[in-house]
C-alpha cells in the first residue's frame, strides 16, 4: 500500500493551483469526467482497467503513463482497484508550448492525436522517475531558495524521459506496421492534416488528396487510431487554437479566421463543443503567456 501523501505549491497572485503531487489508491479522483485547467501525469504503477480520453476508449495495464493536457476530457473506469501517482502543474508553472525545444514533449506526450494517451514504463524509466518524484517530495517538504527553478528542473527530467520511451516505442512500432498499403496512407494522412488542418476542415477533403473513398478511408481510420477523421481533424484545429490562444495576444476572430473559419461566432461554439469552455474563458483561466 502506498502512502497518500500530497504536496501543493498554490500561485500567490491568483490562489490557483501551480503544481501538485500526490498518490492515490483507487480511481476515485478520475473516476467521471475530468476537465482541468493544468497539465497531468498520471502513473498507475498497479492495476488495469480502461480510460475514456477525447472520444476514443483503451485499455490499459500496470505501469502505465497517462498525459493529458488542460481542458482535455478523460476518465477511469471498469477497475477501482488502481494504485499510483499524479503530478499536476498549471501552464503558468510550465508550459510545454514555451519549452519545446528544451522537453519536446509536445506532440508526443501530449497532443498526439494519433496515438493512446499514455505509454508504457519500462524497468529503466521507473527507476528515474521514482528518483525524481522523491527529489520533488523532498524540495516540497523544505522549500529553500529557488525552489521554483529547482521543481522545474525535476519535471523537466521527467517529462523528457517519458516523452524518450514513448518516441521510442512508436518507432518500433511504425517499423512493425510498415509492411501494408494502408499504413502508407495513413501516413500520408498525417502529413495532409498537418499541412492542411487550417483550409481543409472535411473528410471527404482527405479522401480526395488521398483519391480514396470517404467511406474507406474513415473504416482504416477508425481501425488504426480508434478515432473517426472527423475527430482527427477537429482535434488537430483545437489544438492550435488552444496554441494561439495561450502564446499570442490575437483577438478570438483572429485566430478564427486563421484557422480558416469566416464565422467568429461558428467558430467559438466549434471551440466550446470540444473544449468544453468559450475561447475567453480558455484564455482566462489558462493564461497568456505575456513573457515571451
Amino acid at each position: 500500500m502506498m502512502t497518500l501523501e500530497t504536496h501543493t505549491l498554490i500561485n500567490p497572485q491568483n490562489g490557483n493551483l501551480a503544481f501538485k503531487v500526490f498518490g492515490f489508491t483507487s480511481n476515485n479522483c478520475f473516476d467521471h469526467i475530468q476537465r482541468n485547467n493544468y497539465y497531468s501525469l498520471i502513473w498507475v504503477k498497479e492495476g488495469f482497467g480502461k480510460i475514456k480520453a477525447d472520444f476514443s476508449e483503451y485499455d490499459f495495464e500496470a505501469n502505465s503513463l497517462f498525459a493529458f493536457a488542460p481542458y482535455q476530457p478523460y476518465m477511469f473506469f471498469d477497475n477501482p482497484n488502481i494504485e499510483g501517482v499524479a503530478i499536476q502543474f498549471h501552464p503558468d508553472f510550465f508550459c510545454i508550448h514555451k519549452h519545446q525545444q528544451e522537453v519536446a514533449c509536445n506532440g508526443v506526450l501530449y497532443n498526439n492525436i494519433y496515438q493512446p494517451p499514455f505509454v508504457t514504463i519500462d524497468e529503466k524509466a521507473e527507476n528515474t522517475f521514482g528518483m525524481v518524484l522523491e527529489q520533488i517530495k523532498t524540495e516540497m517538504q523544505n522549500p529553500a531558495l529557488a525552489q521554483y527553478e529547482l521543481l522545474v528542473s525535476y519535471l523537466k527530467i521527467f517529462l523528457i524521459t517519458a516523452s524518450r520511451l514513448k518516441t521510442e516505442q512508436l518507432s518500433a512500432l511504425e517499423q512493425e506496421n510498415a509492411k501494408g498499403k494502408e499504413p502508407f496512407i495513413l501516413q500520408n494522412l498525417k502529413n495532409f492534416i498537418e499541412i492542411y488542418f487550417k483550409t481543409k476542415h472535411s473528410p471527404s477533403d482527405y479522401a480526395d488528396l488521398l483519391n480514396i473513398t470517404p467511406k474507406a478511408l474513415g473504416k482504416i481510420t477508425k481501425a488504426h487510431f480508434n478515432k473517426t477523421l472527423t475527430d482527427l481533424i477537429s482535434e488537430r484545429i483545437i489544438i492550435e487554437a488552444k496554441r494561439e490562444l495561450y502564446l499570442t495576444n490575437k483577438a478570438v476572430k483572429e485566430i478564427a479566421y486563421d484557422l480558416g473559419y469566416d464565422d467568429e461566432h461558428y467558430f467559438s461554439r466549434f471551440f466550446k463543443n470540444n473544449a468544453d469552455v468559450s475561447p475567453q474563458m480558455y484564455r482566462e483561466t489558462i493564461g497568456y503567456a505575456r513573457a515571451m
